[in-house]
Formats: C-alpha cells, sequence, structure tokens
C-alpha cells in the first residue's frame, strides 16, 4: 500500500511540470553569456554599486545556465540598472535611547535585455531589501564595519532574489 501511495505521488509530482528550481526556460536557449554592466548609484552611499553588481556576478557565476561575458561586445545578454534609493534608520534603542541597530534599505531597478537587439526580456522597478546592523555608540568606527557588512550582505541577497525572479519570468 505504502509502495502504491508512493509510486502515486511521484507520477503526479512529476506528471505537473512542478520543479524545486526554475531554469530559466522562458528565455531563449541561444542566451548562454551574460554581461553585468555597472550600476548607477543615485544615492550618496559610495561604493555601494559595486557590491550589487558583485553579487549579480556571482549569481551568474554560480549558474548552470549562463556564463559571464568579458565585455558588453561578447555578450549575449546584459544586466543593467541603477540604484535609485538607500537609507538608514534606527530600529532598536537600549534603554538609555541610545541606538544599538539599524536597518538600510536599498531600492534597486533592474533591466535584462538581449543585447544585438535591446530587446528587453525581463525588468523589475522599485525591488526593494533591507538588512539590519548593530550600532556601537562607543565606537563609529565598529558601526561603519557593520554597516559596510550589511550593504555587502544586503546587495547578495537581493542579487539572488532579483536572479531566482528573473530565471522564474517574474
Amino acid at each position: 500500500m505504502r509502495i502504491l501511495l508512493l509510486v502515486s505521488l511521484i507520477l503526479v509530482t512529476a506528471g505537473c511540470g512542478y520543479r524545486f528550481s526554475p531554469g530559466g526556460e522562458w528565455l531563449d536557449a541561444g542566451i548562454k553569456t551574460v554581461f553585468v554592466d555597472n550600476l548607477v548609484n543615485s544615492t550618496s552611499e559610495p561604493y555601494v554599486e559595486s557590491y550589487v553588481r558583485s553579487g549579480f556576478e556571482d549569481q551568474f557565476r554560480k549558474s548552470p545556465r549562463f556564463r559571464l561575458a568579458d565585455s558588453r561586445e561578447t555578450a549575449d545578454a546584459i544586466l543593467k540598472g541603477s540604484i535609485s534609493a538607500l537609507s538608514t534608520s534606527y530600529v532598536a534603542y537600549d534603554r538609555f535611547d541610545k541606538a544599538t541597530e539599524s536597518r538600510a534599505v536599498m531600492v534597486l531597478n533592474l533591466t535584462f535585455e538581449e543585447r544585438r537587439t535591446s530587446k528587453k526580456l525581463w525588468s523589475v522597478a522599485n525591488f526593494t531589501g533591507n538588512d539590519s546592523y548593530r550600532v556601537d555608540q562607543a565606537n563609529p568606527n565598529t558601526t561603519s564595519v557593520n554597516k559596510q557588512a550589511a550593504l555587502t550582505k544586503l546587495s547578495n541577497d537581493m542579487a539572488e532574489k532579483a536572479y531566482r525572479n528573473l530565471m522564474s519570468g517574474f
């Protein structure tokens, strides 16, 4: 009885086309190489565009579907975009009303397009993510290091989520 139930479950799951991870089947199979362009940083935070670009390059590097291109000219598709906003605000305080934790919120606008035709294949506007970090009132350098680590993590997390959305066609 258990074997019959297990076989039925496998057949139903396999037959419905359900997959655990999207492979970008909706994209043209001829798109094999991707170039991650420099992102426009419209914020006052220096270097954050480098963190985001690096996060996307890591995602495409790990991808079984794509290879990273060395230049725009050798790519089949280009990921480009901008960081339209980055804000921080205190979210936790100690008993003396001194900030102990801050949250960074980043907003991206992204486009994935075919290089030869400039045809937009996928885009997302106001793609938002956030991450928190510890504030050290006694040592501003520690707070700065914590903020940079949070921005790096946030950039990687947002790149991973956007990549999954791209591959899913969302």
